[in-house]
């Protein structure tokens, strides 16, 4: 996942196997002794995590899958023993995407709920970052390069190299000059486009200043114009899928030929029936091993999800498979502090893991050193001509140009 899932999660704010049943992360022990701990939020027989997403405010669509993620990976865990015999249990809030209630409910899950540590799915985590560290509170889940500094806080993925998807631009249709359509100016993409532009102008592609656009409230066709007069021949967009989708048809109506059109949001299997048609010929990132590649690691997400988020029609989700993941680092992070889990050690022995790869969901990543090295090399998908299939046109694409 690239600006990986950073970047994604980023233009949202304008708008987050191996074959064994056991070989996820954290293994089960169900066998050993339950020892009685003072640590928050955990007792003789369970562990309580707290999630904090943005299941409301902008760009909320885009990630209401999260929570379907973190359903199918505790349920998992949990019908094979929990972790050191302890039941693993969550309390969730939304944040809205805003600062000041992410704020707000990071600190009753902390106070009322007593949990021991946050899974989290949302941008609006800043103004909680201070105090978390100050506490030694795990927290894991999406992770803005900024927020690297923060010894506590755990992604698989901080930033993923921008070149990439230039290099993808240039590949898939031969665009020299990228429109960067955004939905708002929040700070996060305000610097994701600039960061963008920068690596783009490296590699000889120019690109338009961000233009924003929210459906409801804007003419796509005023967008379009922007593009025309810009000269753009190529479209990325940090954005949600409908309003992605609305400047797409837009462009189409008023002739005008992007060569290339690249979305950090929409990879769902759930887009294509209400979305496919005007999507299709839209390319995305895919910072995870893509569902139409399968495999053991992906029929494992796939049935957890079938059985522990049954409300979730639609597996190949984006944003369940990244909650998921998130869920599956911090089970990792649980069973590697033992009988007795601290939050401290937590904190360290997950630090230490160089190997992590999700069960085989994502490439390994060394969690020691991530957070200063950006993801250079991943995967793109494409919705296919009739808007009915994600199709995989680079399996494994790098910054320097290198397909694997």
């Amino acid at each position: 996942m690239g600006l990986g899932r950073v970047r994604t999660l980023s233009g949202l704010t304008a708008v987050v196997v191996a074959t064994g049943l056991t070989s996820c992360s954290p293994g089960s022990s169900a066998g050993s002794p339950r020892a009685a701990c003072t640590s928050p939020g955990v007792t003789s027989d369970q562990v309580k995590l707290g999630l904090v997403y943005s299941e409301s405010g902008m760009g909320s669509t885009a990630i209401a899958s999260a929570r379907s993620g973190v359903d199918a990976r505790i349920g998992l865990v949990n019908a094979e023993g929990g972790i050191h015999g302890r039941k693993v249990v969550y309390e969730w809030r939304d944040d809205t995407n805003t600062l000041a209630q992410s704020a707000t409910v990071t600190e009753e899950l902390l106070r009322d709920e007593g949990v021991f540590g946050l899974v989290t799915v949302t941008t609006a985590l800043g103004s909680s970052l201070e105090s978390l560290a100050a506490q030694k509170v795990p927290v894991v889940g999406f992770g803005l390069q900024s927020w690297a500094e923060y010894p506590n806080l755990f992604s698989d993925m901080y930033e993923a190299s921008p070149e990439t998807v230039g290099r993808y631009v240039r590949a898939n249709g031969g665009g020299s000059r990228v429109g960067i359509l955004t939905t708002g100016t929040p700070a996060s993409t305000v610097d994701a486009v600039t960061w963008y532009r920068t690596a783009f102008q490296s590699i000889g592609l120019t690109s338009t200043d961000a233009i924003s656009y929210a459906r409801g409230s804007d003419s796509p066709a005023r967008v379009v114009r922007e593009l025309a007069t810009a000269g753009a021949d190529a479209l990325i967009g940090f954005t949600t899928p409908e309003d992605m989708a609305d400047v797409v048809q837009a462009a189409r109506a008023a002739n005008l030929r992007l060569a290339t059109t690249v979305s950090f949001t929409g990879y769902d299997s759930a887009v294509l029936p209400v979305l496919g048609q005007e999507l299709a010929g839209v390319s995305f990132p895919v910072y995870s091993r893509p569902f139409e590649v399968g495999g053991a690691a992906i029929d494992r997400h796939r049935a957890a999800m079938t059985r522990y988020a049954p409300e979730t029609v639609e597996p190949d989700q984006q944003f369940a498979l990244h909650a998921y993941v998130y869920s599956d680092m911090f089970l990792r992070g649980l069973d590697l502090a033992g009988d007795c889990p601290t939050r401290e050690g937590f904190i360290g022995a997950l630090r230490k893991v160089t190997g992590y790869d999700a069960g085989g969901l994502i490439e390994p990543v060394n969690l020691t050193t991530n957070s200063t090295q950006p993801l250079n090399c991943y995967a793109f998908v494409q919705i296919n001509p009739t808007g009915t299939a994600f199709q995989v046109t680079r399996p494994r694409l790098c910054a320097d140009g290198i397909a694997g």
